[in-house]
C-alpha cells in the first residue's frame, strides 16, 4: 500500500511539472520544441533543476545562475498534482477491492481527468479564460468515464447522468447569453457539462453548489481584507494593498478553480449537499 501511495505521489509530482509547462506556454510554438530555462537570465536548466519538488527545495527557489527568485506556482502545483493523484489512488484503493485490469482504465482515466482540470483551473488563474482544448478534453473524458463504468460494473445505462451534463450546462449556457459574457464566460458552462458525467447527476449539481459558495466566500473575504487595508496606515500592509487597490465588486474572478475545487470535494468525499436523493426516494 506504502509504495502505491508512493507511487502516485511521485507520478502526480512529474504531471504536475509538466502542467506548469503547458500552462506558461500553451498556445506557443515552444511547448514541446524548446527546453526549459530560466525566465531572468536565459539559463538552460540542467537535470538537476528539473527534479519536481526536490529541485526548488534544494534551490531555496532561486536559479543557480542568476539567483532570481523561482516562482512559487512551481512548487505548489507539482505538490497539488501529488496530492490529488495520491487522493484519487486512495479512493480506487479503499472502495474498489482488489485491483484488476479494468481498475486500472478507470484509475488511468481518472487521473487524466484530474490532471486537466488542475491545468484548466490554473490557466484560468493567470488568464482568466479557458482553453477550448482543456474543456473540451475533459468532457470527452468524463464520458469516457461514465461509460467505461458502466460497462465493467454492470448495472443500468445511467441515461440521468448522460442528460444531467446538459442539463446543468443549460443555466450557465444562458446566463452567459443574456448578460452577453458580462456575468459568466462560456468556458464555465462547457466545464460543468462533464460533472455529471464524472461522479453523477446528484453529485455533479453538489459540486457547482459548494464550488459556487467558496467561490462566494473568497471574493467577500477579499472585498473585507480591502476594506481593512485602507482603514490601516499607509505602511501597514503595503503590499497587500497594491494588490487589492483596484479590486471591486465588479472585479472579474475567475470561477473554473472554486468549481473544480467543489467537484475535487464531492469526487472524493461523495458528499451530497442537495438532499435531492432521499427527496426523490421518499415520493
Amino acid at each position: 500500500m506504502f509504495s502505491g501511495f508512493l507511487f502516485f505521489f511521485i507520478l502526480g509530482a512529474i504531471v504536475g511539472s509538466f502542467i506548469n509547462v503547458v500552462v506558461f506556454r500553451y498556445g506557443s510554438r515552444s511547448l514541446v520544441s524548446n527546453r526549459s530555462m530560466c525566465g531572468s537570465c536565459g539559463k538552460t536548466l540542467g537535470a538537476f533543476e528539473l527534479i519536481p519538488l526536490a529541485s526548488f527545495i534544494f534551490q531555496r527557489g532561486r536559479c543557480l545562475g542568476c539567483k532570481s527568485r523561482i516562482s512559487w506556482q512551481y512548487l505548489l502545483v507539482e505538490l497539488l498534482t501529488a496530492l490529488v493523484f495520491t487522493s484519487v489512488f486512495y479512493k480506487y484503493f479503499s472502495t474498489s477491492g482488489p485491483f484488476l485490469l479494468t481498475t486500472y482504465y478507470l484509475l488511468l482515466t481518472d487521473l487524466l481527468i484530474w490532471s486537466l482540470l488542475i491545468a484548466l483551473s490554473l490557466y484560468d488563474l493567470r488568464h482568466k479564460i479557458i482553453p477550448d482544448a482543456f474543456v473540451y478534453g475533459f468532457a470527452a473524458l468524463a464520458l469516457l468515464s461514465l461509460l467505461l463504468k458502466w460497462q465493467f460494473l454492470g448495472g443500468a445505462f445511467p441515461l440521468s447522468d448522460l442528460l444531467g451534463g446538459p442539463l446543468l450546462a443549460l443555466p450557465f449556457a444562458l446566463l452567459w447569453f443574456f448578460s452577453h459574457g458580462r456575468a459568466i464566460g462560456l468556458g464555465d458552462a462547457k466545464l460543468v457539462l462533464g460533472f455529471p458525467w464524472l461522479v453523477g447527476i446528484f453529485l455533479g449539481l453538489s459540486g457547482v453548489f459548494i464550488g459556487i459558495w467558496i467561490g462566494a466566500s473568497v471574493a467577500l473575504f477579499m472585498i473585507l481584507l480591502k476594506a481593512i487595508t485602507t482603514v490601516t496606515a499607509r505602511t501597514t500592509f503595503s503590499g497587500l494593498r497594491r494588490r487589492l487597490k483596484d479590486l471591486t465588486m465588479r472585479s472579474e474572478l475567475p470561477l473554473a478553480p472554486f468549481l473544480v475545487l467543489g467537484l475535487l470535494i464531492v469526487y472524493l468525499t461523495g458528499i451530497d449537499v442537495t438532499g435531492l436523493p432521499i427527496l426523490i426516494s421518499n415520493i
